[in-house]
């Protein structure tokens, strides 16, 4: 095997490196290279040192990780949590079945909790145990994604999985579009893939395409396909989702992250069929069945001009909500008994049991990361607590208690005040400073509440722009002209 560092200090493997992917997110260089040497024994390691690194690796197929090993701390706030907690949702959303580890010095218990709640499966606090490091991630690994293997993948007989699968079986023969909808974590993609299963199609083609995991630039080549030389980099042509498809399904994950300037191009397909690959004018056809989903309000983007109101129409011939966990009741526990089934025979170890007063707190907690939280509590405590009674301490340990009554993906609204208390302090501000300036004004309220999003979402950048009524590219846009702008009035 192969291995060298570009300039930009990321590990190199050639493609005859066929071990388990790593990928290491760190900003301190000693750190990164001391893991990548170690790990680098057992594993074909990729580093970065920031989060738009990371995310550049994943989006360009440089890296597909079975495992993320990322610190909290990165740049350009390095002693704050927000990067790496906004690390973790992106790493999700590109690539949902990595599993990630945070190695952090910022390692107090809050942190610790919502890292897990995002979708962290373990924390551990610098420094750590080399070889404590090295048996944890091979605990880790070993535990695989189970989802595809239960039946249409919904555990549980609660009115709402009842009428949800009431729903999958009566609009799954259907050619029409479904828009499945749901918070973050609960499920959609499993929902997308029974719709394929239950249906006339299941032994044709099912592709998914998280809209969110690759660079606007390259969307419309991913979906349509291109010609040999129609643009650079185009060595050959090259079919898209809808040509591969073929007459089975296409589910588009994170249908809100779709650009604006595509979307008109999906409604064609949507409408009768034809695209064209990029560089060709020859109409080709397409009889995929079309599954989108998103944890956006999409009639809030509508309404605010972010997504095309026809296209949603189109896109919401049927629509299918994903119930939350925290409404499922006893199903909770069925699912913890599901994942603890599989994850100690995966491992070969006697399974956890909750006391009574522990399953009582189980019932009550919010789960605001969903089914993929409540998997990773099932790993956890399939380690630490094999074989044994998990009281009602050692469960809420594992548990974000801070933010259980607020999901993932839930959507604040801010109490305004009125036009009159508004103008009372725009006036007490114009006459009590000489020199007032309204652009400089605006942006420290711009400023102000961007933070104030962030740190409400703890860094989450989907979630802050929803906080916000933006897009994740509209908030990043503001964000660096807010930067550029601060640094010009310093110069």
């Amino acid at each position: 095997m192969m291995r060298g560092s570009n300039r930009h200090g990321f590990t190199l493997l050639t493609a005859s490196d066929n071990r388990t992917e790593l990928l290491i997110v760190d900003d301190d260089p000693l750190i990164a290279d001391a893991l990548g040497y170690f790990l680098g024994r057992d594993y074909a390691v990729t580093t970065a040192s920031t989060r738009t690194e990371a995310i550049a690796l994943l989006r360009n197929h440089k890296c597909s990780p079975a495992l993320a090993l990322i610190d909290l701390g990165l740049p350009p706030t390095p002693h704050r949590p927000d990067e790496g907690f906004a690390l973790i949702a992106d790493i999700l959303a590109h690539a949902p079945e990595t599993r990630i580890v945070v190695l952090s010095g910022q390692s107090d218990e809050l942190n610790a909790r919502h890292a897990r709640t995002l979708g962290a499966t373990d924390f551990v606090a610098k420094p750590a145990d080399p070889d404590y490091l090295r048996s944890l991630i091979r605990r880790v690994l070993s535990f695989r994604d189970t989802s595809a293997e239960v039946d249409d993948g919904l555990i549980g007989d609660s009115p709402p999985l009842q009428r949800l699968r009431a729903q999958l079986r009566q609009f799954a023969s259907s050619p029409f579009p479904v828009l499945i909808e749901g918070e973050s974590g609960s499920g959609k993609e499993i929902a997308a893939a029974a719709l394929h299963a239950l249906s006339e199609r299941a032994a044709n083609p099912y592709l998914a395409l998280n809209c969110a995991a690759i660079s606007p630039a390259l969307v419309e080549a991913t979906l349509f396909g291109h010609s040999k030389g129609a643009f650079t980099g185009a060595t050959g042509a090259r079919a898209g989702y809808f040509e591969d498809a073929s007459n089975g399904t296409l589910f588009l994950d994170e249908i809100g992250e779709l650009p604006l300037d595509l979307q008109p191009k999906l409604l064609r397909v949507l409408e009768n069929g034809e695209f064209q690959r990029i560089g060709e004018t020859q109409a080709r056809h397409s009889s995929a069945r079309i599954v989108a989903a998103t944890n956006r309000d999409l009639k809030k983007e509508v309404r605010e001009g972010r997504f095309r109101a026809d296209l949603y129409h189109r896109l919401s011939v049927f629509t299918v909500a994903i119930p939350p966990l925290r409404d499922l009741g006893e199903d909770r526990i069925r699912l913890l008994e599901h994942f603890r089934t599989i994850y100690t025979a995966q491992v070969d170890l006697p399974p956890f049991r909750l006391t009574d007063a522990a399953t009582e707190r189980f019932l009550e907690y919010g789960f605001p990361g969903n089914v993929r939280e409540l998997r990773n509590i099932a790993i956890r405590l399939t380690t630490k607590l094999a074989g044994k009674a998990v009281s009602v301490k050692e469960l809420e340990d594992e548990l974000d208690l801070d933010t259980e009554s607020l999901p993932v993906g839930a959507i604040l609204a801010p109490t305004l005040a009125g036009r009159a208390e508004l103008l009372a302090i725009a006036l007490k501000d114009i006459q009590s400073r000489h020199d007032f300036d309204l652009n400089t004004t605006l942006r420290r309220w711009e400023e102000a509440y961007i933070e104030a999003a962030q740190e409400l979402s703890h860094g989450n950048m989907s979630q802050a722009s929803r906080l916000l009524g933006l897009n994740r590219s509209t908030l990043y846009n503001r964000i660096d002209t807010l930067a550029r702008e601060k640094r010009s009035s310093t110069q």
